[in-house]
């Protein structure tokens, strides 16, 4: 079969320096009427449709959004389908990593080269951080593709292997930590929630979201309920019903000195919250650090002030402000306030306090679908890798486990 003939216009012709040219004349895409010349018809129809096409291009680009734009409507459409708290995180990195790198591009401008530089700052935070950006990218494009608002898609290939900062193994405290940290800050405002974490091993947003209907100090086995979950928009806390996952939502038992501690708490308590602010109200983050400080003041490590004098900040003869670095001793008083004692030679996050309750059940041989009950985890791999770092990281007990193993073979 012979192929089909393709219908080629009759093109006028010019002379140009003695030589006969075919020529035609498009509007491109800002308007302007541009020439086009060829020696052959075939070639001018060839040149004529790959400008036709850029023209559709360039249009199709045009009438693309911005990554800013998209991006919004793309956060717009999940606030139906995923929880407060998760468009939240959603809506913070979009705009902190992705529209803040790339939101004055056209969505159909944008290629895989740009995205990659645009992931540079977030390759130096956390690998958790990393992972969750790029899939962002790759949901927010792939979107816009099923939408034809993008002809390809530039995260195809985008992959997270190897990008971001690996974390550091969290740890547990010690007995002797434990011990020096409730030693540390009993009577202080911190009291509670330190007790609440390594005692019942919640989390900073159960804690701070945490109400007297929840804790039942009564019950012949006194437990509280994790039911409702605190985070902070623009430092205002908002407290929500609907937690992070389904297994967030748990009963836990209060070993006798948790329930003591709740018992004496409420017993002087003018709000419906566990751990309030002085209002009566569920702490802003700035007054969650705050009460933090509590602890962090308290540690005996080196840190570094700006000089001040008159309530003014001291500089040097090249305009920088003047520092001075101090190197605490446990057991001393703070120079600056003595009511402060530097009584802890050691780091503690709040995380920290809810890690120490996992390690601590796993090491009383806890079975692991209870602990990843108590701990709230939805997926059991979570809970298995601290299981198996915390049971399997003990040489001394292992040996004679395997020569347990293994002693039938000596009689064979």
């Amino acid at each position: 079969m012979t192929a089909k003939r393709r219908h080629i216009p009759q093109y006028g012709t010019v002379e140009i320096n003695g030589h006969t040219y075919y020529r035609t004349i498009i509007t491109n895409a800002e308007g302007n009427r541009v020439p086009l010349y060829a020696k052959t018809r075939e070639e001018l129809y060839d040149k004529e449709m790959e400008a036709l096409e850029r023209n559709d291009n360039s249009a199709l680009r045009r009438k693309s959004p911005t990554v800013a734009e998209y991006c919004e409507k793309w956060l717009l459409l999940q606030s139906v389908h995923v929880r407060k708290t998760t468009l939240t995180d959603y809506t913070s990195k979009v705009r902190r990593h992705i529209i803040s790198e790339l939101g004055d591009m056209r969505m159909a401008d944008v290629t895989l080269d740009d995205i990659q530089v645009a992931l540079v700052p977030v390759s130096k935070k956390s690998v958790s951080v990393y992972k969750s950006v790029i899939i962002l990218y790759k949901s927010i494009f792939r979107a816009a593709k099923e939408s034809r608002i993008i002809d390809n898609n530039p995260t195809i290939y985008l992959s997270a292997k190897g990008g971001g900062v690996p974390q550091k193994d969290k740890t547990a405290l010690t007995d002797e930590q434990v011990k020096m940290l409730l030693d540390t800050v009993k009577g202080l405002p911190p009291y509670v929630f330190v007790m609440l974490g390594l005692y019942a091993g919640l989390r900073r947003e159960e804690i701070l979201a945490l109400q007297w209907d929840s804790v039942y100090l009564d019950a012949d086995a006194p437990y509280l309920t994790v039911r409702r979950a605190w985070h902070t928009e623009n430092n205002r806390p908002v407290v929500l019903t609907e937690l992070k996952t389904k297994a967030a939502e748990r009963n836990i038992p209060l070993p006798d000195c948790l329930a003591e501690c709740l018992r004496e708490a409420k017993a002087i308590s003018q709000s419906e919250y566990v751990v309030a602010n002085s209002e009566g109200q569920p702490l802003s983050y700035t007054q969650f650090r705050q009460l933090w400080k509590y602890i962090v003041t308290r540690t005996a490590k080196p840190r570094t002030y700006r000089v001040y004098k008159d309530n003014k900040v001291v500089h040097d003869e090249n305009g920088k402000p003047v520092k001075r670095t101090i190197y605490p001793k446990m057991g001393e008083k703070a120079a600056h306030n003595g009511n402060v004692v530097y009584s802890l030679d050691f780091d503690v996050t709040p995380h920290q306090l809810r890690h120490t309750y996992i390690t601590n059940l796993i090491a009383a041989s806890v079975d692991p679908k209870t602990v990843q009950y108590l701990a709230g985890h939805e997926s059991s791999k979570i809970t298995m890798d601290i299981y198996a770092k915390v049971k399997y990281n003990r040489p001394e007990e292992l040996v004679q486990t395997m020569d347990n193993a293994f002693a039938q073979w000596e009689t064979v």
